[in-house]
């Protein structure tokens, strides 16, 4: 796979602003299921004998994904899709579209911010399932990791649980997606490695917003296995940590008190670079020690 013709997707995800698809999504919730037929339907696990209708509802589930009612998003559109794919009770026609269903609705509109964040974590099924049984291609691997790097780098909302409206936790959702990616060794080019090691630099510690709901550990998930890939050098993972310690927009980090721009980018950087050195420390796994030194060094810069 040429890095030339990665780089040339990812710019193309990047500028992206509209969904690429043309496809009609389905209503929610699925033709012919009223919310007694969708709970019962949960209660039985997803089972859906015939094999036409079980990838028709399948595919119209994408619609739920940008549900603001959670029963439907979460319990019915997620549940649903994660059951039947870990079930491998889905054909390679219908996870092939609903994989391109999903990139649309990570770079289309997201007036509630719910469908964004909820595509992400419907694809990384997806890439979960191509893992255990390989089904995409090359092009599709690299579009996966150019839209899935895009989305991340371009998160602005942090908005995580609330009582009436559930989950949105773009952030987390994202990380998911990344992580199944590294996983994935299907995922084999270096370009594909270091654009999701930027896409998660970028959202390490944003300083518009305090990280409540176990974004920094969802964000080190995929640092850990990338280094127990054997991507990079320790060399180069120290150096990436000193890029991450820059503290711009301070002057310096001594400022981060006086501010409350600082004052979260202390507290996200602080919680990422703890979790990164923990996990690394305690993990019986060697071949991720080479996050040791350079998470350790910015654990001792930190104010």
């Amino acid at each position: 796979m040429k890095n030339a013709a990665f780089a040339a997707t990812l710019l193309l995800a990047a500028c992206a602003t509209a969904p690429a698809s043309s496809t009609q999504v389905p209503a929610c919730p699925p033709a012919g299921y009223d919310r007694a037929a969708l709970e019962a339907l949960r209660a039985a696990e997803f089972q859906i004998a015939d094999t036409a209708e079980r990838e028709r509802f399948a595919r119209d589930l994408i619609a739920c994904l940008a549900s603001p009612d959670p029963f439907l998003r979460d319990r019915i559109a997620y549940e649903g899709l994660t059951t039947m794919l870990r079930g491998e009770q889905l054909s390679v026609a219908t996870r092939t579209n609903l994989t391109n269903e999903t990139l649309a609705m990570m770079r289309g509109p997201d007036a509630d911010g719910f469908a964004r964040p909820f595509a992400a974590l419907a694809l990384s099924e997806l890439v979960r399932a191509d893992r255990i049984n390989g089904y995409f291609d090359d092009a599709m691997y690299d579009e996966i990791v150019a839209q899935s790097s895009a989305y991340m780098l371009g998160i602005s909302d942090y908005r995580g649980f609330d009582e009436h409206e559930g989950w949105r936790h773009g952030v987390a959702h994202g990380a998911d997606l990344l992580m199944q990616i590294v996983l994935d060794p299907n995922f084999n080019a270096p370009s594909h490695m270091r654009a999701i090691r930027d896409a998660v630099g970028a959202q390490v510690a944003p300083t518009t917003h305090f990280y409540t709901y176990g974004e920094s550990e969802r964000l080190m998930r995929p640092i850990l296995f990338m280094a127990r890939r054997g991507v990079f050098t320790e060399a180069e993972w120290t150096a990436w940590f000193e890029q991450l310690m820059q503290p711009a927009p301070l002057n310096a980090w001594s400022d981060a008190f006086g501010s409350q721009a600082g004052l979260a980018k202390r507290h996200n950087m602080t919680a990422f670079i703890q979790a990164i050195w923990i996990n690394a420390r305690l993990s019986e796994n060697t071949a991720d020690d080479v996050l040791l030194p350079g998470a350790e060094a910015a654990l001792r810069a930190l104010p």
